[in-house]
């Protein structure tokens, strides 16, 4: 008897007109927005500008897009290139299939050179971004659920994937949702480097790194979960061993980094301090414009009366000098008479 399970959506497109609206797309899109949102805020908060983190994801993005689907294709070059299969499926991004691995690793370069274009040490940039990283991994995981596919082995537990779609191999049953496990995953992961960083003050790097280690932790075992067809090496799936190398490459900068550039870069981004500096001292101007000639008035009112004083005072001496002049000529007209 069924109980309870996760649906699957009986299609993973909606068409408005002839404009095809695909629910991987609208995932991978959402994400990419929730990351620049949450690496901005991350930014700003570290001394940066706002908006510069949108400005090196427009290099970063489209970069880590050609990159992720190149890490699918080159790995599962069979669904594309071999006997039967149509190599133009390989440009069809929508379809799904975007390796993480090259999304970051091409994503980096990309990220590189909006930070040169800047004048940014990208390793804080990376610091900044990462839990947005993390976050919109979440979200693009979901797209796995629109195109049923990346699930686990079967199971009856209730909260197993049901999948309807028997095309491409698939077969309609009950399965580890592992997209759900490695979102909800990707979350955690998320929240442990914002703590971090915050606890400990992570820099040059060691922020992102320990997101690329969290994630590569997990990623390990649910991927030794999923069924979906995959290259192995010495009876492990590929992605396993190149999450275990990635994790142990991520834990060994942390501790490099942390013995060779101690603490946090406590200037990120060159001249925004300046700029804030001087929109602060215009604001202390404008002040001091006030009072300078409110002092201005204060003084020369001050000044007058003196003035109106010595002017008084002048005038009652030559009151004086005329009447002691009169008296004198009255006093000479008297003896001559």
């Amino acid at each position: 008897m069924e109980l309870a399970y996760i649906p699957s959506p009986s299609r993973g497109v909606l068409y408005l007109g002839p404009v095809p609206l695909r629910g991987y797309a609208f995932c991978i899109i959402i994400g990419v927005f929730v990351a620049v949102w949450l690496g901005n805020k991350r930014w700003v908060a570290r001394g940066g500008r706002a908006g510069t983190v949108a400005d090196i994801a427009v290099w970063a993005v489209p970069f880590g897009l050609v990159g992720g689907r190149l890490y699918h294709v080159i790995t599962d070059y069979e669904l594309y290139f071999s006997e039967g299969r149509d190599w133009v499926d390989a440009f069809k991004v929508w379809e799904g299939g975007l390796g993480i691995w090259g999304a970051i690793a091409l994503g980096a370069v990309g990220a590189w050179i909006g930070c040169r274009r800047r004048g940014i040490a990208l390793p804080a940039y990376a610091d900044a971004i990462a839990p947005g990283i993390a976050l919109a991994q979440a979200i693009g995981r979901w797209g796995n659920w629109f195109n049923q596919e990346l699930y686990g082995k079967a199971t009856d537990l209730p909260w197993a994937l049901h999948i309807t779609s028997s095309t491409d191999g698939r077969m309609p049953g009950y399965y580890h949702p592992t997209f759900l496990y490695e979102s909800l995953w990707c979350v955690g992961v998320a929240l442990l480097v914002i703590w971090a960083d915050r606890r400990f003050k992570l820099g040059h790097g060691r922020a992102f790194a320990l997101y690329v280690a969290a994630y590569c932790a997990g990623r390990g075992w649910i991927e030794y979960m999923r069924i979906d067809d995959a290259h192995h090496v010495l009876g492990l799936r590929l992605n396993v061993w190149t999450a275990i190398v990635v994790f142990v490459l991520a834990v060994t900068y942390i501790v490099v980094s942390a013995k060779k550039r101690p603490g946090r870069e406590e200037i990120v981004e060159p001249g925004a301090a300046e700029d804030g500096s001087d929109a602060g001292t215009d604001g202390e101007s404008v002040k001091s414009e006030e009072p300078a000639d409110a002092k201005a008035e204060s003084e020369s009112g001050t000044e007058a009366a003196p003035k109106d004083e010595e002017k008084s005072e002048g005038k009652s001496e030559d009151a004086d000098e005329a009447a002691d002049k009169t008296a004198d000529e009255t006093e000479s007209a008297g003896k001559k008479s």
